[in-house]
């Protein structure tokens, strides 16, 4: 290798200094991206020319091959990497086949081998420290303690912050921010008009507290929750309740739930103890993988690959590293081994997709509770009162027990009598032929479900139950006693009644007690002839072909007088045709108090002598029935059974599983190797280890290792997220990548207070950070450009202004149709169906998904809740950039482009909002024009419009008059749907004309 020239020397010795001399240079601020950017591809964890690596101190200070030293601690001459780096050779200067590093690059890695080539942590998976406020206040500028951190970096590069943004710009700015809809003229006036210097605090508190700061804050979560409507892949079928996780989010943003238990629900809901069904719904965050349902294909490998996506989707939402080639290989340039990988994968590895049933709505909970209690109330108060009731029963309570004692013990044996019946009511088409028995058999057509009604002359004396005998015979399927082609039958409930008139126009209900049969199906027990469950009953398998017979013991004697008639109805509803196809009903007589009554009664009354206990019990039985304190029991038991249904639906979520996780070569399913424990990264949790505090590490381990304090990267990650949506641009740029890629933070203290105090003193709170943030006088700058930091801060990463950013796709449109006074304020629910170009649908698999456009509201619901089909999203979204939700976004692209305008200007929503704001001028009806056309921008851009705006419009809508006059028939179609009945069609549409160009300006959906 050459030594140093002359001009090498030359250049090291002048290279421009970044800063003073003094100052440390650090390795993971200064020297770590750069290597990574620039030498890793050949000197960094998979390659190492020349024997030299540069990602860890050993190897880098490590004699080469040549028998050199790239680096000599604190020795220039010694360090060859410097004359590499500086080389005039081509052959000999390196980076190789690229650009020259720059003298401000060259001068960074001389004077960090002068003072000892120290290689300090990267700056991301260093503990987050309390950083000490800076103690200037420049001109009082600082409101709290961001603009501290702002202001000394301003300082020091001499630079002034950019002055407070206009009133009318700054509520606007707030209404955009925080709730995603348009501050009304009125409150835009009284803010401007205010002088109280906490109108601003009331603003935000106000915003804050919306009903629609859940759902504008819920959309940056969903992006990274990758949520949509449909599972993707070819078919790309609809997920009908997908939406309830949706609805989960929203609400647990607007309730601001803390981070910590926001991210241990979604994340181990369903592991935490006895948990909510909400819990278990929260984990539908990570059910928001695609599912592939094409035929043949291999179920094991889109599980794998959904466990893939959960494990980098964490990796990724909470600790903003990108992982995804740690799959198949040891990260390049972040210290994640493959192993490592695998070890995170393991945690959703054991995770099965399961289903579970929750509230359609945090509304209709609240509403269920509330009945639920109102009638546990009741119950209670009758509970209560019946106990008072039973009390002045106790002398007939002790003769009940003599006289029953007596029946027990002179039983008469049961006997069974023949019934006359005189008439039978069956379905259409069957009929019964008598037998000379008494049998009863069924003949006719087959039907699915039936019921004989049958009528009988009176027995003539006190029954104590029935006889049902189901016979064979051979002209029945299987020899019977059913109708179903295996010979079996239901019957799913008994009923008989006794009445004094032929027609039983008025009857009373005969009450069973008990009943026993000689045999019973599993399942299919006697007492399910007493049930009035669809799908309960008695049936016979696998005993058909043989007779059998059911016995039913009423609660109590009924007496049949000469007057009387009997009523037994055998309901067969099961279905399947399981119909009887024989059979023959007897009276029971003969007291038997023993079925009539519960065994434990029965047991009771046994006993020579009963304690308070057993007296109790025997209490409680005889007050049941007794005329005194029945009315009330039966009272009582109509409360219980009155027990409020909760509104539930069913969705998919995660619940525990058990597997073994192998590492799988290059990634592949089909190439398991060794087996692999689950764990967290080593370059974290060497500094923050997980604690295990069970025999296997569960997915609650992870979520609470994630928000624990003394983390990292989640706070730090999280504060970074909030930061971008409320300035365009996070403190740490790549706000995807905390990694050696990604790009410090430009304010790394105020980034870490900011995590300090967001996972300490302010609990994790979302809406206090929001609040600490906005009311920061580094937020409330103006965002006008600034001519003199177009060549030093062209990006503003000083922070010496705002940003000025287009809102994101579903704001575009909510503010549309807010300004037009279109807009539903519904908040949650089903996802809706806007009015959708043809021909988009046509793109769906065979066909299979028809687009049926709302109605009502829902037509005008906010973008949030439009369907978001993955293989064919909504054209209005995406041409504003909206992902499609096949992998988590952390951050959205921006765009302009030229479609963009023709979409607010020409797409049916836009379209129809011009024509409803041009009907909502028209509302005040003794307005100007010029009037009218001041309301209508004050309706989209907030601020008050000047004079020569205001007239460029009115130019334009005499134009429009002249143009509509002189062509009525355009007129009409241009003011189909939301036309002004009191003013003629031409001045109607010219109105319409003018206010498609109001909604059309670039600052409605712009956030100054």
């Amino acid at each position: 290798m050459k030594r140093f020239t002359l001009l090498n020397l030359v250049l090291l010795v002048l290279l421009p200094m970044a800063t003073s001399g003094d100052d440390k240079i650090s390795f993971s601020r200064d020297i770590q991206p750069l290597f990574s950017e620039r030498c890793f591809d050949c000197h960094g964890p998979d390659k190492s020319e020349g024997g030299l690596r540069l990602h860890l101190r050993e190897k880098a200070v490590a004699e080469l091959e040549s028998g050199d030293f790239a680096i000599v601690p604190g020795k220039l001459n010694a360090s060859t990497l410097l004359e590499r780096i500086v080389s005039q050779d081509e052959s000999d200067r390196m980076p190789p086949d690229g650009e020259r590093l720059t003298p401000l690059e060259v001068e960074k890695i001389r004077r960090w081998i002068a003072q000892g080539a120290e290689f300090d942590g990267h700056w991301a998976f260093q503990p987050i420290r309390n950083p000490v406020l800076p103690g200037k206040n420049p001109a009082n500028w600082c409101q709290n303690e961001i603009d501290f951190f702002v202001a000394r970096q301003l300082q020091q590069r001499s630079v002034d912050p950019s002055p407070r943004a206009e009133k009318a710009t700054l509520i606007k700015r707030l209404y955009y921010d925080l709730v995603g809809l348009p501050p009304t003229p009125e409150a835009v006036d009284r803010f401007v008009q205010s002088d109280d210097p906490g109108a601003l605090e009331a603003i935000v508190d106000q915003l804050l507290a919306s009903r629609h700061f859940g759902e504008r804050w819920a959309r940056h979560w969903l992006d990274k929750a990758r949520y949509a409507d449909s599972d993707g892949y070819e078919k790309d079928r609809p997920r009908p309740n997908a939406w309830r996780y949706r609805d989960w989010v929203i609400e647990a943003i607007q309730s601001d739930m803390p981070f910590d238990q926001f991210t241990i629900e979604q994340l181990a809901g369903d592991r935490i103890p006895d948990a909510t069904p909400m819990q278990r719904l929260a984990t539908a965050f990570h059910r928001q993988t695609l599912t592939n349902t094409e035929g043949g294909t291999d179920q094991e490998q889109f599980r794998v690959e959904a466990t893939f996506d959960r494990t980098e989707t964490v990796s990724a939402i909470w600790m903003g590293l990108t992982m995804t080639c740690a799959r198949c290989h040891t990260h390049k340039y972040d210290q994640i081994t493959q192993t490592e990988y695998y070890q995170l994968y393991s945690f959703f590895n054991n995770a099965n997709e399961t289903s579970a049933q929750v509230p359609t709505s945090l509304e209709a909970e609240q509403r269920y509770q509330q009945e639920l209690a109102a009638q546990q109330q009741r119950v209670k108060d009758l509970e209560k009162r019946f106990e008072q009731q039973r009390r002045t029963i106790d002398a007939d309570v002790e003769a009940w027990i003599q006289t029953t004692r007596r029946q027990l013990a002179s039983a008469e044996p049961p006997r069974f009598h023949p019934l006359k019946m005189y008439r039978s009511k069956l379905p259409e088409g069957i009929s019964l032929q008598a037998g000379a028995d008494g049998s009863q058999l069924v003949q006719g057509p087959v039907p699915d479900q039936s019921k004989y009604t049958l009528f009988f002359d009176s027995p003539g004396r006190q029954l104590t139950g029935f006889k049902i005998e189901v016979l064979t015979d051979k002209t029945l399927p299987a020899q019977g006693p059913g109708r179903a082609p295996n010979g079996n039958f239901v019957l799913s409930q008994v009923r008989a009644y006794r009445a004094q008139d032929a027609d039983f126009k008025k009857h009373e209900r005969l009450e069973f007690a008990s009943a026993d049969a000689d045999f019973s199906q599993s399942k299919f027990s006697p007492a399910g002839a007493l049930s009035d469950q669809a799908k309960s009953g008695w049936a016979v398998a696998p005993q058909m072909g043989k007779p059998h017979q059911i016995t039913l013991f009423l609660k109590r004697p009924v007496a049949f007088s000469k007057e009387h008639f009997l009523q037994v109805v055998l309901d067969q509803s099961y279905g399947g045709k399981h119909t009887i196809g024989k059979f023959r009903v007897t009276a029971m007589t003969g007291l038997d108090p023993a079925r009539s009554l519960p065994a434990e009664i029965v047991k009771a009354l046994k006993q020579p002598q009963q304690d308070a206990r057993v007296l109790e019990t025997i209490s409680r039985f005889v007050a049941k029935t007794h005329p005194q304190t029945a009315p009330l029991w039966k009272e009582l038991q109509a409360a219980r059974q009155a027990t409020p249904k909760p509104a539930r639906l069913s969705v998919r979520v995660l619940g525990p599983a058990t597997r073994k996780t192998r590492l799988l070569h290059r990634g592949d399913f089909l190439q398991p190797k060794d087996e692999i424990q689950t764990g967290v990264l080593q370059l974290i949790s060497s500094t923050h280890p997980l604690e295990k505090k069970t025999a296997s590490l569960t997915r609650m381990d992870l979520a609470r290792w994630l928000v624990d304090p003394a983390h990292p990267l989640t706070a730090r990650v999280t504060v970074n997220h909030t930061w971008a949506q409320l300035f365009g641009r996070g403190i740490v740029a790549t706000q995807n990548d905390f990694g050696v890629r990604g790009e410090p933070p430009t304010h790394p203290d105020l980034l870490d207070w900011l995590a300090y105090q967001f996972s300490h003193s302010m609990k994790w709170s979302r809406k206090a950070l929001i609040k600490k943030i906005v009311l920061s006088s580094t937020y409330q700058q103006a965002s006008v450009h600034r001519a003199q930091l177009s060549q030093r801060d062209p990006t503003n990463r000083w922070l010496a202004r705002q940003n000025r950013v287009r809102v994101p796709a579903e704001i575009v449109r909510d503010l549309t149709l807010a300004a037009s006074g279109l807009l539903s304020q519904k908040v949650g629910g089903p996802s809706v169906f806007p009015p959708l170009p043809s021909g988009v649908t046509d793109l769906s698999y065979a066909n299979n998904f028809k687009w049926k456009t709302s109605g009502g509201e829902d037509r005008y619901r906010r973008g949030l809740y439009t369907f978001f089909k993955r293989t064919s999203p909504h054209p209005n979204l995406t041409s504003f950039d909206c992902p499609d939700s096949n992998t988590t976004r952390i951050q959205r692209d921006q765009s302009n482009t030229p479609i963009q305008a023709l979409i607010t200007l020409n797409n049916e929503v836009y379209f129809e909002s011009a024509q409803a704001l041009a009907r909502r001028l028209f509302q005040s009806p003794r307005e100007t024009d010029s009037e009218r056309l001041r309301r209508a921008l004050r309706l989209c851009i907030a601020r008050e419009p000047s004079a020569s705006e205001v007239h460029r419009f009115e130019k334009l809508l005499q134009r429009n008059r002249v143009f509509y006059r002189e062509n009525p028939e355009l007129a009409g179609k241009l003011t189909q749907r939301h036309r002004v009945d009191k003013i003629a069609p031409a001045e109607n549409a010219a109105w319409v004309a003018t206010t498609r160009m109001i909604l059309n300006l670039d600052e409605l959906i712009v956030r100054d």
